[in-house]
């Protein structure tokens, strides 16, 4: 972390997210600020801890004028492998309401809205299985460059829960076409990286050696751009991008997941 970073009244706010994190390992090159998902030992699942923090430190990254890139990326051998079923398991146990898990469906949104409204440009770096949750945050990014290795699913309906996680499902309709998307849920394949850059799902696939040097093939230049200018054009990309979307039923996204995520459990238990 630089110096000039620790001074700055408004950084002193990331120094302090970034020290208390457990999940995430969160650096600073510059004007580019590095997010790794930091739990390997599970495939870098998305808990209720990593949904708190990564809203804290995507808040914090966009109230820093310093900060104009954002990558996303993975510790080990996976950069994520969906979210944390076990955890959403035990929460309805606990809570048979479907309150709880709720809860933490609404943070997935407010993540991934995060990622989506965010004027600072965003880059997935990705790597090993990309699953569920996983691929929604992804595909929130801006820019989304894989290795040749990385698998790709949307497991959702066969483990009895809708694709309803984060506002994905409009996302991937509006990146990639209802079409294939439709394939891809109700189908429910797995698929490699070069369908995934077919699909527009990644922009780029490099051997994994590579994955570094892509990134920086973008963050480089981007670091030099004017901030304005950048933040504007992220703006106008987003505003153009929505405008088809008269109306967004991913706000129910929450309440669809809980409501499925219920039903399938008293199911189970007959």
């Amino acid at each position: 972390m630089s110096t000039a970073l620790a001074t700055t009244p408004r950084t002193l706010r990331y120094v302090h997210v970034a020290r208390d994190l457990k999940s995430l390992l969160v650096t600073d090159n510059g004007p580019v600020r590095s997010i790794q998902l930091n739990s390997p030992e599970n495939g870098n699942l998305l808990s209720e801890l990593m949904l708190d923090e990564l809203l804290a430190v995507l808040n914090a990254a966009d109230d820093d004028p310093a900060i104009r890139v954002l990558v996303l990326s993975g510790a080990g051998g996976n950069f994520c492998v969906g979210a944390d079923r076990g955890e959403l398991i035990s929460l309805l146990a606990e809570d048979p309401s479907g309150t709880s898990l709720r809860t933490v469906a609404v943070k997935g949104r407010r993540v991934c809205d995060a990622l989506a409204s965010t004027e600072l440009v965003t880059i997935a770096r990705l790597h090993g299985s990309v699953i569920g949750a996983g691929l929604a945050l992804a595909v929130f990014c801006d820019l989304r460059v894989g290795t040749d290795e990385c698998r790709f699913w949307l497991p959702e309906v066969e483990f009895g829960t809708p694709p309803a996680w984060g506002g994905a499902l409009p996302r991937l309709i509006n990146e990639v076409g209802a079409a294939r998307v439709r394939e891809l849920i109700l189908a429910g394949d797995r698929f490699d990286a070069a369908t995934a850059h077919e699909l527009s799902i990644l922009h780029k696939v490099v051997p994994g050696r590579e994955l570094d040097e892509a990134v920086a093939r973008w963050t480089e230049p981007l670091a030099r751009r004017p901030s304005a200018a950048l933040r504007t054009a992220k703006l106008m990309l987003n505003g153009y991008a929505a405008a088809p979307r008269l109306a967004d039923g991913a706000h129910f996204d929450a309440d669809l997941l809980a409501s499925a995520m219920t039903r399938h459990e008293l199911t189970q238990q007959r």
